[in-house]
């Protein structure tokens, strides 16, 4: 097992200069918002799915989109779930692959791999594999929460044709220890996004205390296969600001500029969280490693099928110039997380 927790070294020790929080290069624009989900309860590929999906990445290989995401497939709800792959050529039309892994949704405790998360593919050339990267939570019991970890997995398959797995697991990257921040909370390693920087892979992660805030912090390796350690000077990454951060997905730019897009969470300290309903925040970075300020982008929810837009999939960028955003959203209807797609403009207001 490929474990490995830990801290870099001081950032002034790596070169890195300190947090400047400029504010954001980039500006997205609404051109579109379809009105009804691309997948959802009754398409074909969702039977014996109960609640519907949650988090996770698409990306677009060779002009088909792929789609690895959560499935909430039964009770009790968020921790029995698949781990899924779908495919469609043009975002509307999708078809359910198969199945990663599915976890046990044991309630005692005792499986560190009761429920599981997020997967988010990334190729490593340096393997000639697929990698993918997901969160496995044990259950909640008592004080100790559910102390999620990170795992990374690889396709059995060599080269870019082996995105369909089969998958193996590789082993724990990221987990809570000694080595943990105190901005992290009892949810402990709760979400994964790796993306290179000139010779080293940078990577996004999360941590909340489950009810009043999300955070987000950034992790530095050598390799995509690891060593995997926190970056504790630049940590917490306050995107924005006051308001929570959760799942930033990364996509870098032909102009070589960084662009994350995630769920803003509005942190409601002394109670539970709400949710934001109709914000999707974006950041930009020159760097790859010093983040903007957000910015937040607005959805119209009264025209919508989605009452909680939840968590974006990713920016994927068109031969048209346009982009294309995946997200889950819980329907206005019945308590079921659908797939729906939007179509921006991005704008880089200064080139790097």
């Amino acid at each position: 097992m490929d474990k490995a927790a830990g801290a870099e070294p001081p950032a002034k020790e790596q070169g890195l200069s300190p947090r400047k929080d400029p504010p954001c290069g980039v500006t997205l624009t609404l051109i579109e918002q379809y009105e009804k989900p691309v997948i959802e309860k009754g398409s074909p590929g969702t039977d014996g799915n109960k609640y519907g999906f949650e988090g996770g990445c698409v990306l677009k290989l060779e002009g088909v989109y792929h789609l690895f995401t959560s499935e909430m497939v039964d009770d009790q709800l968020y921790m029995k779930m698949r781990l899924a792959h779908w495919t469609s050529p043009d975002g509307l039309t999708w078809t359910r692959r198969d199945t990663m892994y599915e976890s046990s949704g044991e309630l005692t405790g005792n499986d560190p791999r009761a429920a599981l998360w997020a997967p988010i593919p990334v190729f490593n050339e340096e393997e000639g594999r697929w990698n993918v990267f997901y969160v496995a939570y044990r259950a909640p019991v008592g004080p100790d929460s559910s102390h999620g970890r990170l795992w990374r997995a690889a396709s059995k398959t060599k080269g870019r044709g082996g995105i369909g797995g089969p998958w193996e697991d590789i082993g724990i990257i990221l987990e809570p220890g000694p080595e943990s921040q105190p901005w992290e909370g009892v949810g402990g390693t709760v979400s994964i996004f790796a993306y290179p920087v000139g010779r080293r892979w940078m990577g996004f992660y999360g941590s909340s205390d489950q009810q009043t805030y999300w955070k987000i912090g950034l992790i530095s390796a050598p390799r995509l296969a690891g060593p995997w350690k926190r970056v504790p000077d630049l940590n917490p990454v306050t995107l924005s600001r006051d308001q929570g951060t959760e799942n930033p997905i990364v996509t870098r730019l032909k102009s070589g500029r960084y662009v994350a897009v995630f769920d803003t969470i509005l942190n409601s300290p002394g109670k539970h969280y709400m949710a934001d309903g109709n914000l999707i925040g974006y950041a930009d970075s020159i760097d790859g490693l010093h983040w903007s300020i957000a910015n937040q982008l607005k959805l119209d929810c009264e025209k919508l099928w989605a009452k909680d837009v939840r968590t974006p999939l990713g920016l994927v960028e068109e031969p048209n110039g346009t982009c294309t955003v995946f997200y889950t959203a819980l329907a206005k209807q019945e308590r079921y997380w659908n797939v729906g797609m939007l179509r921006v403009r991005l704008s880089e207001i200064e080139k790097p």
